[in-house]
């Protein structure tokens, strides 16, 4: 007789657990980038020592962290859902993510190192005039790709929210909550730093609510029934009838 297929569970593989970790490391460096973000009026000699500050460069660099983790967490959360129904689409959020994340990156290398140098230039010549550039580093092409990064990442949250929705516990309101926030990051950037700060904090709840629910989660997967038993492990099961 043909073997039968069932479907058994166990708690997440390392490698969802990995993803989980990267999550709440990225949560905890979402609240961290806005909170340590100098703030201050950019066309003066003041902005300049924010562009030259340590804070300047540690925090758009926990920013950068943190979106390589939201997108490793992602592909945990992608794990997660192989054999279920959403399969498919936590797949194409992942590549939304990804690619939009991918796209910021470019822009906030920009930022953290070529604000760093215009500023260090204007406080050389002590004329705020200079910090014109770092204007048109922000407004120039590669806002276009920041642009297009926001949207794919708010895509690929709000992706994530509907494909985790029917799921139960921490990981179906942990990945709303994250896909929420992900969702307003393009909108947070147009508030004053106290709604920046709160967008970050948010976005760090989910992250971490997310986290957990990864942490806590049981893999379906399918194993052979030979005889009405499951093989035993390391044990290689006998092969079916080729008729």
């Amino acid at each position: 007789m043909a073997d039968m297929v069932t479907r058994v569970t166990r708690r997440a593989p390392y490698r969802v657990r990995a993803a989980a970790v990267a999550l709440a490391v990225a949560g905890i460096l979402f609240v961290l980038y806005p909170a340590l973000r100098p703030y201050t009026d950019e066309t003066t000699l003041d902005g300049a020592r924010a562009f030259t500050s340590t804070a300047w460069v540690a925090s758009h660099v926990m920013g950068m962290l943190g979106f390589i983790g939201l997108a490793i967490g992602l592909l945990g959360v992608h794990f997660a859902q192989q054999g279920a129904r959403p399969g498919r689409r936590s797949f194409l959020a992942l590549l939304l993510t990804w690619t939009g994340a991918g796209l910021i990156l470019t822009y906030y290398g920009a930022e953290v190192y070529g604000l760093r140098v215009i500023g260090q230039y204007a406080l050389n010549a002590n004329d705020p005039g200079l910090l014109d550039l770092a204007h048109q580093v922000r407004f120039g092409p590669g806002m276009v790709l920041f642009g297009a990064g926001l949207v794919l990442l708010a895509a690929g949250g709000i992706l994530t929210a509907i494909t985790v929705w029917r799921d139960r516990g921490l990981l179906a309101w942990g990945g709303v909550l994250t896909g929420i926030a992900v969702a307003l990051y393009l909108p947070q950037f147009f508030g004053p730093p106290p709604v920046r700060m709160a967008h970050g904090v948010l976005l760090a709840v989910g992250c971490l609510w997310l986290a957990m629910g990864l942490w806590d989660r049981r893999v379906a997967e399918p194993r052979a029934v030979h005889n009405g038993q499951l093989p035993s492990l390391g044990v290689p099961a006998p092969r079916s009838a080729p008729y």
